[in-house]
């Protein structure tokens, strides 16, 4: 249950004066779309945390022969002559006002002229105050913002917020709806430890809301500006405390102590082709490890695009098997479970581990043989997609999950995935999206990390080079002397919209192109397809039946054709850097030397021109990562519709990298300190994971 002295925030917004029911639904979408999306309606609180991005600063009062080209100004001039329209004319309302030295007109379309005659009503002193424009060599204000008498300016704000709006919620409303809301901000308990706060100058969290929404200086907007500062360190420790908290709640089970023998670990590397890098054989260790210890391993294993993770994992999987237990590896795409199962079973089969294949498409006798393989024990290893924590799948003995690619599950997901799994299973994740070390702690502040930055040996590097599409016929000719050569050539389209109808039509018509110029060359895969399809274009181009693949980003994980040597990516400049660099990935696999044509739309923006040239200068993922991070921020990065990063209202990933790091230290004293937040400051800090909609959080807390 939330606590009472919340329920003034979580109240609905329609208990500001102006906003009814029809208006509330319009106000969630912008102020809380996630909830809108949910069929939830607009609170006090998701007024209070609409952050403004720009403000107006009205201080300039210059008299009339006095005012600049252009800028905000407010001037005091006394109400001259009304010039409606003609009955039936489409021209604007006027009415001239003076202030002795100038004359200024104010221009109103499409509105009545009582309403007018009432504000500004003739022979009058008022404030007036908007965007100064000239027309035919006079001064005139379109629609002012403040039209005031003596009285009333004294509450006119001289630092006006301005906040995002959308159709059909205008400034000025959503402007006076958080002003009101503002006055509904409780008091309440300091959850901040007193030296921190003091060592930073912030005021409690009541005050700072209210600073946010009432600048007083030109630098009291923006994320640096104190009272920013305070609240997103605050949510940003919402964030890290219910990590923590969730953390604690999986390790607390008692977990499994799987000492191997090592015997099937050997025989693993022995099967390999080549030898484990140093970055390889120290994550082996720190799972190894932590499968050895006592408490449930929660651990993240980055990589960068072809580090090999895989092998890692097969180790760690190697592990449970030879302790009599079982392992699952969960990839997030069809085709990359069928691929890990092709590039595994040969290892596997020469160090005597049974593995199986389970995926939607297993279906009748083929996935009844395979489940009872599992039931019995018969399997040692199970790769597949989510499919794998579906109803009717039971394992015997599950001693290790494995999920790859695990930016697209969330902690929720992690969650519900430990739950179906069992309360003692270990967890691995592994990531080839190389991730800046404050984003990783904004998702997986509940894990243990193994990074490995080394290629294997005999990678080759990937020359990289940037090409605007008006020279696609240069492109082509280059595709005909690669072809000729028999070399093969992924050809990658980009996502128009967030649609896959868009996207499959993007990547048809390139298709249709180059089956014209190269027939019986060119295969398509996209989204849209069958398994079926897919699988056969992938096993024709694998075998060089087909030569050019065209594809949509279906190919950005994992997918592995080592005599591919060129990828062209078209419409670059759409895709975000460390998708291009999982793009760019999957050429380079092989002993032939490899490119990356990047094909661009011209002109191209100062970011997309950023993000080409880094491509260019460097393949050290984590530095990308880092660049993506500066240059797109964290949602965008991760993506955050599937990435399960959470949604930060307050906080900038960018601008705020230093305070992640401090919440992530102080959530950890925090709860080495409190574990079950009973201190005075304990009692507080449960407000504030009310407050941030933590509520998973609390709940592990009463669990016990």
């Amino acid at each position: 249950m939330r606590p009472e002295i919340l329920n003034p925030l979580f109240a609905s917004a329609t208990q500001i004066r102006g906003i009814g029911s029809k208006l509330e639904k319009v106000l969630a979408k912008l102020v809380n779309p996630q909830g809108a999306a949910a069929g939830n309606p607009a609170r006090i609180i998701d007024l209070l945390l609409h952050v403004p991005h720009g403000l107006i600063d009205r201080r300039y009062r210059p008299s009339i022969s006095e005012l600049p080209r252009e800028g905000t100004v407010t001037v005091e001039a006394r109400v001259m002559q009304h010039r409606p329209p003609q009955k039936g004319s489409k021209a604007p309302y006027k009415v001239t006002v003076s202030d002795g030295a100038g004359v200024l007109t104010l221009v109103f379309f499409q509105t009545f002229g009582d309403h007018l005659s009432r504000l500004l009503p003739t022979g009058e002193q008022r404030y007036i105050s908007g965007k100064v424009e000239w027309y035919g060599g006079e001064p005139q204000i379109v629609h002012p913002d403040h039209v005031l008498t003596a009285d009333q300016l004294a509450a006119l704000p001289t630092i006006e917020p301005v906040y995002p709006l959308t159709e059909g919620i205008g400034g000025k409303l959503l402007g006076r709806a958080i002003r009101t809301a503002t006055e509904r901000i409780p008091q309440l308990p300091e959850w901040l430890d007193p030296a921190y706060q003091q060592r930073h100058g912030w005021q409690d969290f009541a005050a700072s809301l209210r600073a946010l929404h009432h600048p007083e200086t030109v630098s009291g907007v923006g994320p640096l500006s104190p009272s920013r500062t305070r609240l997103a360190y605050d949510e940003l420790l919402a964030n890290q405390l219910a990590l923590g908290l969730v953390r604690r709640h999986m390790k607390r089970t008692a977990g499994r102590q799987f000492n191997g023998d090592g015997r099937l670990r050997t025989k693993i590397i022995a099967a390999l082709p080549y030898t484990l890098t140093a970055g390889q054989t120290q994550a082996v260790s720190e799972i190894v490890a932590d499968m050895a210890a006592p408490e449930r391993m929660l651990r993240l294993l980055q990589g960068d695009v072809g580090s090999g993770k895989t092998v890692v994992a097969l180790l760690a999987l190697t592990v449970a098997a030879e302790c009599g237990s079982q392992g699952a590896l969960m990839a997030p795409t069809e085709i990359l479970a069928r691929q890990h199962f092709a590039t595994l079973e040969p290892i596997c089969a020469a160090a005597g581990l049974r593995i199986d294949l389970l995926t939607g498409r297993e279906k009748g006798k083929q996935r009844e043989e395979t489940l009872e393989r599992l039931r019995n024990g018969d399997c040692d290893i199970l790769i597949g997609t989510h499919a794998l924590f579906q109803e009717g799948v039971s394992f015997r003995d599950l001693g290790l999950a494995v999920i790859d690619e695990q930016h697209r599950f969330g902690v929720h997901q992690r969650l519900a995935l430990q739950a179906k799994a069992g309360a003692a299973t270990d967890l691995l994740v592994m990531t080839a999206t190389p991730i800046p070390r404050t984003l990783a702690l904004t998702v997986y502040g509940d894990m243990d990390v193994s990074r490995l930055t080394e290629k294997p040996a005999g990678r080759q590097a990937i020359d990289t080079r940037t090409i605007p599409l008006s020279r696609i016929d240069d492109v082509i000719d280059g595709i005909r002397r690669s072809l000729a050569k028999g070399q093969r050539i992924y050809w990658v389209c980009p996502l128009v919209e967030e649609s896959d109808k868009v996207e499959s039509a993007a990547a048809e018509e390139r298709h249709a192109a180059l089956a014209r110029i190269f027939p019986r060359q060119a295969g398509l895969v996209h989204g849209r397809m069958k398994g079926s399809a897919k699988d056969a274009t992938m096993a024709s181009f694998k075998a060089g039946t087909i030569s050019i693949l065209v594809a949509t980003t279906v190919i950005e994980v994992g997918v592995d054709v080592p005599e591919a040597t060129i990828i062209i990516v078209e419409n670059a400049e759409r895709f975000g850097l460390a998708q291009l660099h999982q793009l760019r990935g999957r050429v380079g696999r092989g002993s032939e030397k490899s490119a990356c044509v990047l094909l661009y739309q011209e002109p191209l923006g100062e970011t997309a021109k950023a993000r080409l040239t880094i491509l260019r200068e460097t393949d050290d993922g984590f530095r990308i990562a880092e660049e993506d991070l500066r240059l797109r921020g964290a949602g965008e990065v991760l993506g955050t519709r599937q990435s399960g990063l959470p949604e930060f209202r307050l906080a900038d990933i960018g601008a705020h990298q230093d305070l992640m790091t401090a919440a992530h230290d102080d959530a950890a004293l925090i709860l080495r300190r409190d574990p079950s937040l009973r201190t005075e400051r304990g009692e507080a800090l449960r407000l504030l994971l009310y407050l941030f909609e933590r509520d998973e959080a609390i709940k592990l807390l009463s669990s016990g």
